[in-house]
């Protein structure tokens, strides 16, 4: 069974249509964050929360949002990764997701291994602006996604298995 429908990158199996869930997106703030708002005509009608780091650019696009602090940055720093392993553990136990969304970057790395240890869906949208050569991240969270979507067909063929969207921008 299918995590997503194809029509539909961000629903989940066994829920009936309309249904409200509860997504956890976990992203580093920038370009990662400003590419999941572009899905905002699907995340508005869900309960939500957000994990990225506490800087001015996040607080602003996610004003009147559940904005969760993560520690940063986590560009190849593996003592902010082992930080927020607990911060994922928490917050995975008390939110209870539907479903994990990320593109990335490092942040996401604890929370996908988590969450695929607790069984909750997770879905992996490869960023717009890498398209002849796989992210870390994506390398990384690949073995924990349950849909991996990526948005040019060059992507698709670096990932094996994942799914085109088409450009979210």
């Amino acid at each position: 069974m299918a995590l997503l429908a194809p029509s539909d990158p961000t629903s989940t199996p066994g829920t009936a249509p309309g249904r409200r869930l509860k997504v956890l997106f976990v992203c580093s703030s920038g370009g990662h964050l400003s590419q999941l708002l572009q899905l905002r005509p699907w995340w508005e009608q869900h309960d939500r929360r957000w994990v990225t780091f506490d800087l001015p650019d996040a607080r602003s696009k996610l004003t009147g949002e559940v904005l969760i602090p993560a520690h940063h940055p986590t560009t190849r720093n593996l003592r902010n990764l082992v930080r927020n392993v607990p911060l994922a553990r928490r917050v995975l136990r008390e939110y209870r997701p539907d479903v994990v969304v990320s593109d990335g970057a490092g942040v996401a790395v604890p929370f996908f291994v988590l969450a695929r240890a607790d069984h909750i869906p997770t879905v992996y949208l490869e960023v717009y602006d890498r398209i002849d050569s796989r992210t870390l991240t994506g390398r990384l969270c690949r073995p924990f996604t349950t849909r991996f979507l990526v948005q040019w067909p060059e992507q698709q063929a670096l990932y094996r298995g994942s799914e085109l969207i088409g450009p979210l921008y």
